[in-house]
């Protein structure tokens, strides 16, 4: 049967309005990067955003080291509470979750990270670090820009939160933000009117067969590869289960969701996420004690229900904040926007442990710690080895790789 203006039409605009629908035109040879090319890996990153300046500082303490009990004789953890990496180095109280997957060989601590000239505005830095910019005009994002080497139609999923990140912003497409995965199926019907729609869609799909090559009949291959997908994500969303006890946080919830996406087959292969409230200017102890539990539990439960699931080798987990904190506490029992700080990785690819020496509590920049690894070099490390998409295309410059990941990894 031929196909009518007003029916291509209908269901072309239906499709077109529809995010989630983008993302399954991958599942279509032509979207695909061939095997050779680049961004043909198979792997999967998330990204953690830690907003508000996390205090690198009190994640992970140099206890051996004097300067700091006397930069922090208030907020300093107690000796026989910290979890000891080394002589020299030791996690929160609060970091358990993270000193078990360094035991497993399973995390990297990124010492001494940040950028030449460090802006101390929460949105100025934030923009640096979404854009891997120094200046502002910079309109896309790093992962943005990523993404379309990846042969994606949508520039990753968000999770969580009422905006798209700065980060996953690119030249084409947009990412899609979601709370729950029921919002990855309704986002390929539109909203109000999903039956009717998906009905056109699905009518439209079962015409004639894809044998021409022409506009419309890509169209309906499509249609018939976003319901199939859908109908497979909807039956292993059902029947999802998972022996691990994830803590009854926001950030857990959030990472569990993105560990029941990846086990779906979902084929997105970068996610992000945030959690907020580091700011903590006053009465810091509780607060940040509080949010460095719920980022350690958050990530070890995600990183125990993707080995759970086959996928562990294919997830790397990256976190950051857009800076640190001054080196002294100051008088409201709290600490002040910094600069360098650390960055963590988490995933079986990574060379476990610390890596890079920690800063000076001596040797300050106007009272903060100077960073000795560039930001951008950790985001060209994960481009050019994980993603395997050109990292000076999306950058800008050649940036020298850090020794993030194990050999074969790389």
């Amino acid at each position: 049967m031929p196909i009518s203006r007003r029916d291509f039409l209908a269901s072309s605009a239906a499709l077109a309005c529809a995010t989630g629908a983008s993302a399954f035109w991958k599942s279509v040879a032509l979207a695909a990067p061939a095997a050779d090319q680049p961004g043909a890996a198979d792997t999967i990153l998330v990204v953690i955003e830690l907003t508000g300046g996390n205090d690198g500082l009190n994640t992970v303490i140099p206890h051996g080291d004097p300067a700091y009990a006397a930069a922090r004789p208030k907020l300093k953890p107690a000796g026989n509470r910290i979890v000891r990496i080394n002589d020299s180095l030791a996690f929160h109280p609060a970091l358990g979750g993270l000193a078990k997957l360094l035991e497993r060989s399973q995390l990297t601590i990124l010492q001494g990270v940040g950028y030449p000239n460090p802006n101390r505005s929460h949105f100025t830095s934030m923009d640096i670090w979404h854009t891997a910019m120094l200046t502002p005009e910079e309109a896309y994002g790093w992962l943005g820009k990523g993404i379309e080497k990846l042969g994606s139609a949508i520039n990753g999923i968000a999770v969580g939160g009422d905006t798209t990140p700065r980060a996953l912003s690119g030249p084409t497409g947009r990412a899609v933000t979601l709370r729950t995965l029921a919002d990855y199926d309704l986002q390929v019907a539109g909203s109000g009117d999903s039956d009717r729609r998906r009905l056109v869609i699905q009518n439209f799909a079962a015409r004639a067969s894809a044998d021409s090559g022409d506009l419309a009949d890509l169209v309906r291959q499509s249609s018939r590869e976003t319901y199939r997908s859908l109908a497979r994500l909807r039956q292993i969303a059902a029947r999802y289960d998972t022996p691990v006890k994830y803590p009854t946080t926001g950030l857990a919830g959030r990472l569990k969701l993105v560990a029941q996406l990846i086990a779906a087959g979902v084929p997105e292969r970068v996610y992000y996420t945030s959690l907020g409230g580091f700011d903590t200017h006053s009465n810091q102890g509780e607060q940040h004690h509080n949010l460095l539990a719920e980022l350690s539990g958050a990530i070890e439960a995600f990183q125990s229900d993707i080995a759970h699931h086959g996928q562990q080798k294919r997830v790397l987990t990256v976190t950051f904040s857009e800076f640190g904190r001054r080196v002294k506490e100051n008088a409201s029992l709290g600490t002040d926007h910094g600069a360098a700080s650390q960055m963590f990785a988490v995933g079986e690819a990574v060379n476990a442990g610390p890596l890079g020496d920690h800063p000076s509590l001596t040797d300050l920049d106007d009272g903060d710690l100077k960073f000795h690894t560039d930001f951008r070099r950790v985001y060209a490390t994960i481009l050019d080895q994980w993603l395997k998409v050109p990292s000076a295309e999306i950058l800008g410059a050649e940036f020298k790789p850090i020794e993030l990941f194990k050999a074969a990894a790389a």
